[in-house]
């Protein structure tokens, strides 16, 4: 593995520490980025990224437990169950249809459409949206929907405690709860596949990586620190209309590699070293959650 792609992979982990304790949003940066430091066969990205966002997920709670809404989160995670249910549902007949890549495009437009009425909301200058089951049932499924589709859970949770009207405190306590427990609940899942997307090998690069969600740990710590609440909810919407932007981009699949007759005709064997062009490899990508 060049020396290249440890400094790109290192440079999500960076951004994975900072997007948890301090500039939510700047996560969903990482996920294309460190697919694309895994080289070509990328399903192992999830599984390697995992475990660095639950690294992260610890510093934000540890920094920010005492300023958690408990009870948003109780009424929100019901909701996200059903919505992680519905998009089950919704995946099965995509693949019927064979109409998979319409579905992450279709996140993208209603976390545009959910900006837009906050917009229109904060233009009026309604009073901050008090709680009502309806309101925790659309932003509830929607982020299961988005978390199990595009893994986006990241935009419609910031845009939820954003129009909340929470201090940076809340909201950062709030969203830190959320998605450790989010993250926490992929961890079977992805031991489960076959092969799993969690193995030693990718173990051994989170190990290594490790440090730089700590430094972006801290680094996003201090940028908080500085941040007015103003300047912090402004940051956080737009990066929440980036993430809606890069959901929204096509996705092109690689061509299929041209079958080589000598291979072909020659007994498989199992190569015995990893290829240099990838961190780690394996079958289908699939992200971890993000903010």
């Amino acid at each position: 593995m060049t020396g290249l792609l440890w400094l790109l992979g290192a440079a999500c982990a960076l951004m994975v520490g900072m997007a948890k304790t301090g500039v939510p949003g700047l996560g969903i940066l990482a996920v294309p980025l460190f697919a694309l430091a895994c080289g070509s066969e990328v399903s192992h990205s999830a599984g390697t990224l995992l475990p660095l966002l639950c690294v992260a997920d610890c510093f934000a709670v540890f920094w920010y437990r005492r300023h958690a809404s408990a009870w948003r989160l109780w009424h929100l995670l019901p909701w996200v169950i059903g919505g992680m249910g519905l998009a089950w549902v919704v995946m099965w007949a995509a693949d019927h249809w064979q109409a998979r890549g319409l579905l992450k495009p279709l996140v993208g437009i209603l976390v545009l459409v959910m900006v837009a009425a906050h917009l229109v909301r904060k233009y009026r200058g309604d009073p901050p949206a008090e709680h009502h089951w309806g309101r925790s049932a659309l932003f509830g499924i929607t982020a299961g929907f988005a978390t199990t589709l595009a893994n986006a859970a990241g935009p419609v949770m910031n845009l939820y405690l954003l129009s909340q009207a929470l201090s940076k405190d809340e909201f950062m306590g709030t969203g830190a709860w959320f998605f450790f427990i989010i993250n926490l609940s992929k961890i079977p899942i992805y031991l489960c596949q076959h092969p799993p997307w969690i193995d030693l090998g990718s173990l051994r690069i989170d190990l290594i990586l490790a440090p730089a969600v700590l430094v972006g740990a801290l680094t996003g710590r201090w940028i908080y620190a500085h941040l007015p609440q103003k300047a912090f909810e402004f940051a956080v919407l737009g990066l929440t209309v980036l993430s809606a932007f890069l959901l929204l981009l096509p996705q092109k699949a690689p061509p299929p590699a041209a079958p080589d007759p000598v291979r072909v005709s020659a007994p498989a064997t199992a190569s015995a070293s990893a290829p240099t062009s990838a961190m780690v490899s394996a079958t289908a990508p699939v992200p971890a959650e993000v903010k």
